[in-house]
């Protein structure tokens, strides 16, 4: 991806600014994340929470929608693009904190 892309495709509805900022502190993407074998699915054993950001042109919510389920997930949309940990950290936070709540000993 070219960084005039980033902003398009990541940070839909962050600022021009602070996208640019993203784009320019984003770290390759190590192919090891994609190699790494999974020792064991912790969604079996415990309960989890998924945030699917409907604009995400990285990953798409259909694909999301698709993990989440299989997981067991509870899922949350949002309509938001990819970067939604910055564009709508106000629902990130609610499904940290349902999480949190709902799985406190």
């Amino acid at each position: 991806m070219v960084r005039r892309q980033f902003h398009e495709l990541f940070a839909g509805a962050v600022d021009p600014d602070v996208a640019e900022q993203m784009a320019a502190t984003q770290r390759p993407l190590a192919l090891a994340a994609f190699e790494a074998p999974a020792t064991r699915a912790a969604q079996k054993t415990i309960e989890s929470w998924a945030l699917s950001a409907k604009q995400d042109l990285a990953a798409p919510a259909e694909l999301s929608r698709f993990m989440a389920q299989r997981a067991g997930a509870h899922l949350v949309e949002v309509d938001a693009a990819h970067a939604v940990t910055v564009s709508r950290p106000d629902v990130v936070t609610d499904v940290i904190l349902q999480a949190a709540q709902k799985t406190a000993r």
